[in-house]
């Protein structure tokens, strides 16, 4: 039998690879199926669209992030999402973000500016429909204080009534 042709049987040849068949034409609508995006695919869309606006300064608060640095040690978890929450239907989406803002812009702005860039990049990068973005704004980073003049000497503060220095 070594000169005969091994008989195929199903699709593919002897070798494993597929037989040469008759072209499949490309869909002209779309291919029936279901897509589902993940919570934390939405999530790391909106925290990534969160920090293109000018004034944030981190996701999360200083404690928040703390904490999701420690969850991150312990757990291994990634903190791309942290002060990113949102809630996944079938054809929509709400986000919560809470952020530290820089300190000097009108957090009003920071706080539309955020709305945009979120509804925007999430409506585009998913196609679910965003119905609502909350904007939380749980910390101000101050910038760095300058040295004093010489001189110069810092603000004493002094004990309230009943308190010892």
């Amino acid at each position: 039998m070594d000169s005969e042709q091994i008989p195929q049987h199903g699709p593919g040849s002897a070798d494993g690879r597929p037989a040469a068949g008759p072209s499949v034409p490309a869909p002209t609508g779309q291919v029936p199926g279901a897509t589902q995006i993940s919570e934390a695919a939405v999530a790391r869309v909106a925290a990534a669209a969160v920090r293109t606006v000018p004034g944030v300064y981190s996701l999360g608060t200083g404690a928040g992030r703390a904490l999701g640095a420690l969850r991150g040690r312990v757990a291994g978890a990634n903190e791309s999402t942290a002060g990113v929450s949102v809630e996944v239907g079938r054809v929509e989406v709400a986000v919560d973000v809470v952020l530290t803002a820089e300190y000097g812009r009108p957090l009003h702005d920071i706080a539309d500016d955020v709305r945009a860039a979120v509804f925007s990049s999430v409506e585009e990068l998913t196609g679910l429909r965003v119905i609502e973005v909350n904007v939380e704004i749980g910390d101000i980073q101050l910038p760095p204080t300058a040295p004093l003049p010489s001189g110069d000497q810092p603000v004493e503060t002094h004990p309230s009534k009943g308190e010892t220095a």
